[in-house]
């Protein structure tokens, strides 16, 4: 029987993805910062409940090192994260901080402390969530964003390193989720950028920007990335990611951010003007 680490397992995507490793036959561990309060998973066989805060270094060391006491572990899913929505100068320092300890460095922690076991072992692989964010760009999210390229750049280049040993890393890339993510959101607002958010949420609504996919949808994705055997990195999950992340690719990140810029009605600073 394989089995799967799973962090942020208490909602959403992590939560989808336990039940769907689960149902096919695998051992779960699901971490969760208070896995007291989940009244689901802990009812089903094979699954394991661990506390987990990603922020908290020592306690990722003491989970993870719990995890490998239960016995072998083959796939390590980082999951872990929130959406920080907002101009940048909206933003304070603790929710800067914040955002990147979470999303990014959380990852880093978790991963740093399984390498040595799957170095050992030979074998293994790191999953991470990140974003059609990580891969495109959305106005309104420069620190979500930056968080979440951070995770891809760090995944790109560390599969070479893992590479020398026999491990995997992949990244599985969602556009829109409908999960408790979209209510665990910080959103702080600024004045001068009205429009463009009434703009970006009729983009949202009629799919042009992004379209919601059921988290189960999204769990699949995460499956096969497990199971394919693939020599892939990135895979993008949901419609609107596979279609925008392959609109990019054609046009390129300077045509494809200009259409996005004109899509918002944006002026160019660079607009040159008759002499």
């Amino acid at each position: 029987m394989k089995t799967i680490f799973i962090t942020g397992a208490s909602t959403g995507l992590g939560k989808a993805t336990a039940f769907l490793f689960q149902a096919k036959g695998w051992k779960v561990i699901a971490t969760m910062r208070k896995p007291e309060n989940e009244k689901e998973l802990n009812l089903l066989k094979n699954v394991i409940l661990l506390p987990l805060d990603v922020t908290n270094v020592d306690q990722v060391r003491l989970t993870v090192q719990k995890a490998i006491d239960l016995g072998d572990i083959d796939i390590v899913f980082n999951n872990a994260g929130y959406g920080l929505i907002g101009p940048l100068e909206a933003h304070t320092e603790d929710q800067v901080r914040a955002q990147f300890e979470t999303n990014f460095f959380g990852t880093v922690w978790v991963i740093q402390e399984f390498i040595p076991y799957f170095k050992n072992k030979k074998a293994g692989l790191f999953i991470n969530t990140t974003s059609l964010c990580g891969l495109t760009s959305n106005p309104q999210s420069a620190i979500y964003n930056a968080s979440k390229w951070a995770m891809q750049g760090l995944a790109e280049s560390m599969s070479y390193d893992l590479a020398e040993f026999g491990i995997g890393i992949k990244n599985v890339a969602p556009g829109g989720i409908k999960t408790e993510f979209m209510k665990g959101m910080q959103v702080t607002a600024d004045e001068g950028y009205e429009a463009t958010m009434a703009k970006m949420m009729e983009g949202f609504q009629d799919g042009t920007l992004m379209e919601f996919t059921t988290p189960d949808l999204i769990a699949e994705v995460v499956y096969r990335a497990a199971t394919d055997g693939e020599d892939q990195l990135i895979y993008p999950a949901g419609n609107d990611s596979v279609r925008l992340y392959a609109k990019r690719l054609a046009q390129g990140p300077e045509t494809y951010r200009k259409d996005l810029t004109a899509y918002l009605n944006l002026k160019s600073p660079y607009q040159k003007t008759a002499v």
